[in-house]
C-alpha cells in the first residue's frame, strides 16, 4: 500500500511503482503513468491507484480487466487501468496535467513525491 505522509496524504512506495511496471511490461506496455489523486499528491488511505497505459498490441476489453485484476491482486489496493486510447477527449488534458511518467520506453521507476 501507500505510505502516509505527516498530513496524511498517501505516496506510493518505490516497491509498489516497480510493481506496477513489472506487470504492465509482463503485458506489453511501452508507456506507464500515473494519474489522479497519487499523481496530485492528494491520495488518502481509501484512493484508488489510477494508471494510464500504452500497449504495444491493442487489448480487447477482457485481457485488460485481466490485467486490472492482476494489478489489484498484487497491490492490494483497487486500480483503474485505462489506455491512452480509451481516454475521452474531455478528460485527456486533465489527465496529462496530473500524469507522473513510471516508465517510457526504458525510463526507470520513479516515485511520485
Amino acid at each position: 500500500m501507500g505510505q502516509a505522509t505527516a498530513r496524511g496524504m498517501y505516496t506510493l512506495t518505490e516497491n509498489i511503482c516497480e510493481t506496477i511496471v513489472r506487470v504492465l511490461m509482463q503485458n506489453d506496455a511501452g508507456r506507464i503513468a500515473l494519474f489522479g489523486s497519487y499523481a496530485r499528491g492528494e491520495a488518502g488511505p481509501e484512493s484508488d491507484i489510477d494508471i494510464l497505459v500504452r500497449f504495444g498490441r491493442t487489448k480487447s476489453l477482457l485481457q485488460i480487466v485481466r490485467i486490472e485484476d492482476e494489478l489489484k491482486a498484487a497491490l492490494h489496493r483497487n486500480v483503474d487501468l485505462v489506455t491512452e486510447k480509451a481516454v475521452s477527449p474531455y478528460l485527456a488534458d486533465a489527465i496529462r496535467r496530473d500524469e507522473v511518467v513510471l516508465y517510457d520506453a526504458g525510463r526507470s521507476c520513479v516515485p511520485p513525491s
